[in-house]
């Protein structure tokens, strides 16, 4: 069973919400919460309190396990933007937008959404460092020679004398 919770008129951009949603669907609302509990994005905080409200929906509204709950997905839509403006140079005005953000999570009891993956750790790839490639020529040269030679001082430009002119040269 799906169990909503929604949050209105929330400071915080879509776009930066967005980003947080996506680290915590599918997982479970406990490791959800220390997910955005140790997220630096300060939408993390109120993404928490939506994943919450809807983990107590289910709880109080439905008598669902706290501890099968999982984060099946979170919705965030664009709400109003707040518009003022800022005196600028010139007499001219400039604009600032503060945009608001509609946020809409769902909980679910089921095991894992079909429509999410499952989070697995990623391997990296190894890093293979290039080895130099020596032709016969430069293995039969001398090691100092393949060195790179050292940049030389440079001397210090010195200006052209002044022109004399025929009233100076008397």
């Amino acid at each position: 069973m799906e169990v909503v919770a929604t949050a209105k008129w929330v400071r915080t951009t879509a776009r930066k919400a967005r980003l947080v949603s996506a680290m915590v669907t599918g997982l479970p609302v406990a490791e959800a919460l220390v997910v955005l509990n140790y997220s630096p994005r300060s939408a993390a905080s109120d993404i928490a309190k939506v994943i919450k409200s809807a983990a107590a929906n289910a709880e109080h509204n439905y008598n669902l396990d706290a501890s099968s709950l999982r984060v099946a997905r979170v919705e965030v839509d664009g709400a109003m933007i707040i518009k003022r403006w800022r005196a600028k140079p010139r007499g001219m005005a400039g604009s600032i937008f503060k945009r608001t953000s509609h946020l809409r999570a769902f909980v679910t009891d089921d095991e894992a959404p079909a429509n999410v993956r499952k989070r697995t750790a990623v391997k990296m790839p190894r890093t293979v460092v290039p080895t130099p490639v020596v032709t016969p020529a430069a293995a039969a040269t001398p090691a100092a020679s393949t060195e790179t030679p050292a940049a030389k001082p440079r001397a210090p430009r010195r200006r052209a004398p002044k022109p004399t002119t025929t009233e100076e040269a008397e």
